[in-house]
Parts: C-alpha cells; structure tokens; sequence
C-alpha cells in the first residue's frame, strides 16, 4: 500500500530501496525555507544497518503489512532453535542468532510470534515478561541504602541481573525480555 512521506510513522515496515525497512524515529521538520518534510530514521529489517532519509510529502513509499504467526517453542538443536506452529504443526528451525541474547529466555512450550514477510521469517517477539528462579546472589553489605543498591544476581538460564538486596538465591522473579531487568518478585 502506497502511502505520502509525511504519512509515516514509527514502527512501519517500508519497502525502501528494493528492501524492507523499519522506522525507527520520525520528525518532521518545517524549516523557514522550502517545503516541509519528515526526517526518518529506519533500521534494515534484513541485515540491521540503519539509514537516514528524507520524505517529502509529495514522496510515496510502498508501506508493508508482515504476517504475524503465532508458533511455540519446542527445543533447541545445535545451533538451531526448533518452534513450532499452533495452527499447521509444521516445524520452524531459526538460528541461535536470529533470535539474539534473548535466546536464553526461551522455555519450552512458550508461546512466541514470528512475523514473516512472504513467508520468510524477519522477526521475532518474546513474551515482555518471563519467571525465572535465582541460582546465586551476592550476600547483601550491611550498611547499605536499601533505595538505590542493587546487587547482581545470576538466573537459571546463566542471564546477569541486578536485583535489590532482599531477594536471595532459590527466590523466583519476573524479569522483562527485552531490558533484560528485575521487575518484581514472583507470586
């Protein structure tokens, strides 16, 4: 679908350039002279470089729509991570890196989303929050402020937190996937 340069906003997927773009940051500038324009900010969704551009309005860009699956999380083999789809049960195989760090979030029988473009899987997105237990935490330092001191903690995946000095080894907490940070105890 065919949209004007002042149209775009972040988090649209572009055709730009025979290849598919995010748009990342959007501003759009009036400046004293000449005609207004959007200054856009994209991330290529193929090989993650990222490229400044200028959109006039009068400009057109080809907007894409990606098919988002849904798929579940069955195992990992080498280097490959094996999901599944809930619908035709046909199995995914994505490398280690497409996935990234967050790979180590990965449980099995999690429910994920893959967005696929011409059904070629660009993308990927976690659940925003896992519950995982506390293998090893530093004792707490007396004397410390209990507001700002937060001590590193390691995770049963092997993942490094901080987390405040109350929570100890054996305890199970909610960490989002994508700041890879503490958020609260679990229930």
């Amino acid at each position: 679908m065919k949209i004007n340069g002042n149209e775009i906003r972040p988090g649209n997927v572009l055709e730009h350039q025979n290849t598919l773009w995010a748009a990342v940051k959007v501003q759009h500038v009036k400046p004293g002279k000449g005609g207004a324009f959007a200054q856009v900010e994209m991330k290529n969704l193929i090989d993650g470089r990222k490229l400044n551009e200028r959109f006039r309005s009068a400009d057109s860009v080809e907007r894409v729509r990606l098919e988002q699956k849904d798929f579940q999380f069955l195992y990992e083999q080498g280097e490959d991570l094996v999901f599944m789809d809930e619908t035709t049960y046909e199995q995914l195989e994505l490398a280690k890196d497409f996935v990234g760090d967050r790979a180590a979030f990965l449980q099995d029988g999690m429910q994920v989303t893959v967005e696929m473009y011409e059904e070629k899987p660009i993308g990927i997105k976690l659940p925003q929050h896992v519950t995982l237990e506390i293998t090893e935490a530093d004792a707490v330092v007396k004397g410390q402020t209990a507001s700002s001191s937060y001590k590193p903690a390691v995770l049963e995946n092997g993942v490094k937190v901080m987390v405040p000095p109350f929570i100890g080894a054996g305890e199970r907490i909610v960490v989002d996937t994508e700041e890879v940070t503490y958020l609260r105890r679990a229930d």
